[in-house]
């Protein structure tokens, strides 16, 4: 599919105050994202913006533009408070992607004012009763889909299937794979095994028409890649990936640990420090800079709020890409029944 001129395209709009470090690293990735061709929209206090701008020599020439609102959600204040605060950046940010003025919206902020102000602003696509957060991680095959990773604690299992049809729908559109495959997490990978959710969430995915279900998968089948796509409640969801994430930085950190204990291994560091090198950018959640949040009725992306600034230009490129895909357009057919879009 060939992708429209960036002059014909529409911008993403980021929140460009949220986040644990303020505006520098997101500005930055905003600037690293315009220079590979993605418009973007700054979402925050203007003077703050303009000013961390300043630093990036050429920034003037690339196509940025700032959008002032004059209050943030801060990490440390309640979700709930989207509600009342029209000016918040994240809500001004949704805004333009309502009112057609930005293709998607990228967050690396409060993550659950940014779950609820999406889904206050953009509502839900028809079908969907709960949206979920989507995320990639690294597997022996490529890239594992897992969802939902912490918008819903609490799910019924149609909420599973749902999500399912969703994330095959994403996979097919935005990332080119045809009939993903799906697992649904449980604790043996017989039909019979799970608690009361995952075995009705079982019988409704074995009735899908068309979903390529695989069956039950176990948390060890998730990092080898059984499945496309693996589908869960979002309490272990969320649990599953923040281990995953854990699990890579202590086992780095034992490799760096064991390749300078000698001499010898030192030496043997010299040898090994590019593949190294190659394992460790798989294994950086910058890699995928922020999770899609599927079943709204717009692009939502969600990012860690320690993000850096690659992480931003990955989650705005991703989002630009997703856009151009018709991604929305595609989960709104198929959650109607299948339609073509």
């Amino acid at each position: 599919m060939s992708l429209p001129e960036v002059s014909d395209r529409l911008p993403v709009a980021l929140d460009a105050v949220g986040g644990d470090f303020g505006a520098p690293p997101l500005v930055e990735g905003a600037v690293q994202a315009a220079r590979a061709g993605v418009k973007v929209l700054l979402v925050g206090d203007r003077v703050r913006l303009h000013a961390e701008l300043g630093r990036h020599e050429g920034s003037a020439a690339l196509p940025l533009e700032i959008v002032d609102a004059p209050d943030v959600i801060g990490m440390d204040e309640h979700a709930s408070d989207v509600r009342g605060r029209r000016e918040a950046s994240i809500n001004v940010a949704n805004g333009l992607v309502k009112e057609g003025r930005a293709s998607a919206v990228v967050s690396m902020g409060h993550s659950g004012a940014s779950m609820a102000s999406s889904l206050l602003t953009l509502g839900r696509l028809k079908g969907v009763d709960r949206p979920a957060i989507l995320a990639h991680l690294p597997s022996k095959t490529g890239f594992v889909t897992l969802l939902d990773v912490g918008a819903n604690a609490d799910v019924k299992p149609a909420y599973l299937a749902q999500w399912a049809q969703l994330a095959s729908t994403y996979l097919s559109v935005v990332e080119d794979k045809a009939s993903p495959s799906v697992g649904l997490l449980s604790i043996g990978e017989e039909d019979h095994k799970g608690n009361a959710l995952t075995l009705e969430a079982h019988a409704l995915l074995r009735q899908i028409p068309g979903l390529n279900f695989h069956g039950n998968v176990e948390g060890r089948d998730i990092l080898k890649g059984t499945t496309d796509i693996v589908v869960t409640d979002g309490f272990t969801g969320n649990i599953v990936l923040k281990l995953a994430e854990g699990e890579a930085k202590v086992l780095f950190g034992w490799v760096r640990d064991a390749l300078s204990s000698s001499l010898l291994s030192k030496a043997g560091a010299l040898l090994v420090r590019s593949s190294l090198r190659g394992v460790a950018a798989r294994l950086d959640p910058s890699t995928y800079g922020a999770s899609l949040l599927i079943g709204v009725k717009g692009l939502s992306y969600i990012g860690h709020g320690s993000a850096d600034a690659r992480a931003v230009k990955n989650a705005l490129l991703r989002a630009d890409r997703a856009h151009q895909s018709r991604l929305i357009e595609r989960l709104t057919a198929a959650m109607d029944g299948g339609a073509k879009a």
